[in-house]
């Protein structure tokens, strides 16, 4: 099985975000993590040594063709642009030029390539990068994740993510983390499930059932004609969010959470779009179809296109932007309308705003941008030449009326989503709208199979075709397409018999209204039309022109009038009333009588609707009996009466039209003396702007300077570290709270820590030293700020001389304290040695290899000071003892000393292995004789110890003996 891959997006003051994030998560979590950041190209990224100090997940940078792996974490490099196929991650160059969207362009691809196992996280950060992203990987089932901004140091790119309302979470990073695993732990399982009985089968579309209905009572949209795979795969998904384990629980979460019916229906309403969505597509649209309308409409003759399931408005955009070039191209301006509409109100006014994030440089050329559209911020904003050109409407094309006389109709990417019979209800009520000749652009995975022969095709390879006839007016009942088949025979639960209940009561409630009740409409206190009962089509006809619901407009010229009195008088009377016999001539040439009923519809702290009803009435061979409980209008009267008060109105509308005019001459001046203040304040705004480039230039100046500190601060970094390895001197540096923030190589030797332990307590690690107290001086040297230095021995038979000094990083901050442990064990060595040579009585030197004196014991010394060199001149540490014996003190002793030379020459010349010689050293007032004992010192410095040995006490012995 695949693993889940985290993608994370972030800009900004991403580092602390990140830092929080992976802290908060395992080390084994069965899940790769991505991190996608925008970087600077000129310098090398530190993020996978920053990381490490927080998470004990490997950390990688990025290289082309590397292999995703559970439990790593995965960096983009400095100036890459990163994609996922398969389990590989691949790199290109980013371009230097242009809006580079790194997150959007990853999100994008781990949305096709994972599906519903890829996870998408937006971090701190400026922009809108991510955001189209994002919809990608909710499209394909994934689960999309934001950082609360008030928690963020930037919060552009998560406000703007959470802007689309497909965010499943907005949590502090470090909540994003447990959220992400609780998510994983709830994945549905994909082993195949066993053979599940008739009653469970039956109670599963039984909840799927209530589910379909309870959104379409909440919102007016019957998801019964969408694809069942495709709405169980969204309600899977939320299932899986929610962590609720079967269908029949969702159902009850949906009854009783308003909230998730609404993200529910977010879900299967998912805004998926782009600018020229496959850019070959578009390019034909232009010349094959958008040319050839402009050239063939005069300028009194008005283009008309309409884009059904407009989503977010950028479809719209695209074929207004082809229509306004091709306009230039060909120089002729004719009169353009286009008509977007969508069944959700919350797309509509987004694509009525004209406002996109800054990620459609990625989709729209520079040349368009610059000429269609304005920056205002981080986003971008359509101009007025392109959005005067388009109206925006909430409209359901399965069931409201359809525009008509259209030259284009766009519908691209919708139909995929009905079943077959709604597929081909759309597609009919498009072929209605057009005009004749007029063309249709679909998706590239939709086609026309059910219209063919109705239409002609232009391009099949990009879904382009023109209407060869026209179609019938689609005024279908609007009855529940709803299905249900009952098993015959089953244990059923008491859910199934109440769900099977209501469809059976449903479905004869339905034969009874074809059957006795007359032919309605339901209005609203606007006189506009909001159901239909009963196939109406023989009394409504829809004009030429923009639509319209009011049923003034739909209605026969002979019926009109007639309804718009009765329901004037019920909506003031709220008593119902039957019109006089009607002679209607219906659309095939015959006539029928009817009359019109209207009664008034109560609602609940409103004005209520309105129930226009057409009773058919038999020729007048006898008289029909007549309802007592509905009064029959007079029409001459009620037609008196609304004259009447029609001119009362009109009086009025004209005193209020006169107050209207004397306002606006008002207002006008005062826009003139608005205007010059706008004027005014345009020439303040362009100083403003020069001085603000000004201050650009400065910060530019500024940012120069400290890129050239960072290079002083590497260099002098680089320069510590070189002067730290070559003192070999063991440094610990711990911050106020005793957490290491830096240590040297030797270091290593005497405590147990490693580069990834930065940042954590000095105390944590096992040391070497036999220095019980060093923690608690540590933390008096920060206190206290006194340096503390002391000996102490380590268990590796060294001995160091410990100093504890304090530091701050600056003036005011909290202080840390720096430890050096220096090895002075060489030195206590000699110290040992000295004291055991003084020990001695024997005159004791240590020559070395070119006979100088390098050390003296203290008899040696003494001797020396008692002998005539007090100061050690001649015999003492630095002299030349070979050059003494070589120059002899008199005529007796020059012998001795000349033999002395030459024996401590053979022994600095490796010809003799020792050397011995006795010889007088007489005083004044007493005879003195000495043994001189030299021997090699054996070590590669070389040199000699060279011994006197006072045997005068021996020699007087041996005289007397003789």
């Amino acid at each position: 099985m695949e693993p889940y891959v985290i993608a994370v997006g972030a800009s900004a003051g991403g580092l602390d975000a990140l830092e929080r994030f992976f802290q908060a998560l395992p080390v084994q979590t069965g899940a790769a993590f991505v991190v996608i950041q925008h970087l600077s190209p000129d310098h090398k990224s530190m993020m996978g040594n920053l990381l490490g100090r927080y998470t004990s997940i490997p950390v990688a940078t990025v290289e082309d063709g590397m292999t995703i792996e559970p439990d790593h974490i995965y960096l983009i490099p400095p100036a890459s642009m990163m994609s996922v196929s398969g389990s590989e991650l691949h790199l290109r160059p980013k371009s230097p030029r242009g809006l580079a969207l790194p997150i959007d362009l990853f999100f994008g691809t781990l949305a096709r390539a994972y599906k519903q196992r890829a996870i998408g996280v937006i971090l701190s950060g400026t922009g809108s990068d991510g955001t189209r992203g994002a919809v990608a990987i909710n499209d394909a089932g994934g689960l999309l994740l934001a950082q609360d901004p008030e928690t963020a140091k930037f919060d552009g790119m998560p406000r703007s993510v959470i802007a689309t309302g497909l965010v499943d979470a907005i949590l502090p990073p470090e909540e994003l983390g447990p959220r992400i695993l609780d998510h994983i732990s709830h994945a549905p399982s994909r082993q195949t499930p066993p053979r599940a009985s008739a009653a469970v089968s039956y109670d599963h579309e039984g909840a799927l059932e209530e589910a379909l209905h309870l959104l379409h009572h909440q919102g007016g949209i019957n998801f019964r004609d969408y694809k069942p795979a495709t709405v169980m795969r969204r309600v899977e998904r939320r299932m899986q969010v929610r962590h609720v384990p079967d269908l029949g629980n969702y159902v009850r979460l949906l009854d009783g959470d308003i909230s998730e019916l609404h993200a529910l229906r977010r879900e299967l309403l998912i805004p998926v779009t782009n600018f020229f969505r496959d850019t070959e597509a578009f390019e034909a649209l232009a010349e094959k179809v958008i040319m050839p309308i402009v050239k063939e409409h005069t300028e009194n003759q008005p283009i008309r296109a309409w884009v059904p399931g407009v989503s977010t408005g950028e479809e719209a955009y695209s074929i207004a932007i082809l229509f306004a070039e091709a306009f230039d191209k060909l120089r002729r301006w004719p009169d353009f309308k286009l008509f977007a509409t969508d069944v959700e109100q919350h797309n509509v006014d987004t694509g009525s705003a004209g406002m996109f994030s800054e990620s459609i440089a990625a989709e729209v050329s520079p040349e368009r941008l610059e000429r269609f559209f304005f920056k205002r911020g981080n986003h971008y904003v359509v101009k007025n030449d392109i959005r005067h050109n388009i109206v925006f409407a909430k409209h359901n094309l399965l069931e409201d009326p359809p525009f008509t006389r259209m030259d284009l109709i766009s519908c691209r990417n919708l139909l995929i989503y009905f079943r077959n019979d709604a597929q081909e209800r759309a597609l009919r009520r498009l072929q209605y709208a057009l005009a004749p000749g007029g063309y249709l652009f679909l998706g590239s995975s939709e086609t026309i199979s059910s219209v063919q022969r109705d239409f002609s095709a232009v391009s099949s390879k990009h879904k382009l075709y023109r209407v060869l006839r026209h179609g019938a007016p689609p005024l279908e009942s609007n009855l529940p397409s709803g299905r249900l088949s009952a098993p015959s025979s089953r244990p059923a639960t008491q859910r199934a018999r109440a769900n099977s209940d209501a469809v059976a009561i449903d479905a004869s409630q339905s034969v009874l209204l074809r059957g006795y009740a007359p032919i309605s409409l339901l209005l609203n206190s606007n006189q506009e039309l909001m159901h239909v009962f009963g196939d109406v089509s023989r009394y409504l006809s829809i004009g030429e022109g923009t639509v319209s619901l009011d049923i003034g407009k739909l209605l026969p010229g002979s019926l009109a009038p007639v309804a718009q009195a009765l329901l004037h008088k019920v909506m003031v009377s709220k008593e119902p009333l039957r019109s006089d016999i009607v002679r209607v001539e219906l659309a095939n040439g015959e006539h029928e009588r009817l009359r019109l009923v209207v009664r008034h519809v109560p609602q609940d702290g409103g004005d209520g609707w309105l129930l226009l009803s057409f009773e058919p009435e038999p020729e007048p061979a006898s008289e029909p009996p007549t309802d007592e409980a509905v009064q029959t209008m007079d029409m001459d009267a009620e037609s008196s009466d609304r004259l009447q008060t029609l001119e009362r109105e009109l009086a009025v509308t004209r005193e209020s039209l006169q107050a209207t005019i004397e306002e606006l001459e008002t207002a006008n001046e005062e826009l003139q003396a608005t205007n010059e203040e706008l004027m005014a304040s345009n020439e303040e705004l362009q100083s403003s702007n020069e001085e603000l480039q000004s201050v650009n230039e400065e910060l530019y100046t500024v940012n120069s300077e400290n890129q050239e500190k960072i290079e002083i601060l590497n260099r002098l970094n680089a320069d510590l570290d070189s002067m730290a390895k070559a003192a070999a001197i063991a440094t610990v540096f711990v911050d106020n709270e005793l957490k290491l923030t830096r240590f040297t190589p030797e270091a290593t030797k005497l405590f147990k820590i490693r580069d990834a332990d930065l940042g954590r307590s000095i105390d944590d690690f096992t040391n070497l030293l036999d220095y019980p107290d060093f923690y608690a001086e540590l933390k008096k040297t920060i206190e206290d700020g006194e340096m503390l230095q002391r000996e102490v021995t380590a268990g590796n038979d060294r001995v160091y001389l410990a100093r504890v000094l304090p530091y701050a990083v600056r003036q005011g901050a909290p202080r840390g304290a720096v430890a050096t442990f220096v090895d002075v064990t060489t030195l206590r060595d000699i110290e040992r040695m000295q004291a055991v040579l003084d020990s001695l009585p024997e005159h004791i030197a240590v020559l070395d290899a070119q006979g100088r004196i390098t050390m003296i014991n203290h008899a040696w010394r003494a001797f020396a000071c008692g002998n005539g060199d007090p100061n050690l001149q001649a015999s003492g540490p630095g002299s030349s003892y070979l050059e003494a014996c070589q120059s002899g003190t008199n005529a007796s002793d020059a012998e001795y000393a000349q033999a002395a030379a030459e024996g401590l020459q053979a022994l600095l010349n490796d010809e003799r292995e020792q050397f011995s010689m006795e010889y007088p050293c007489h005083s004044p007032d007493l005879e003195r004789w000495f043994v001189m004992h030299a021997a090699p010192i054996k070590h590669p410095a070389r040199g000699v110890v060279v011994s006197h040995i006072d045997i005068s006490a021996w020699n007087r012995g041996r005289t007397s003996a003789d």
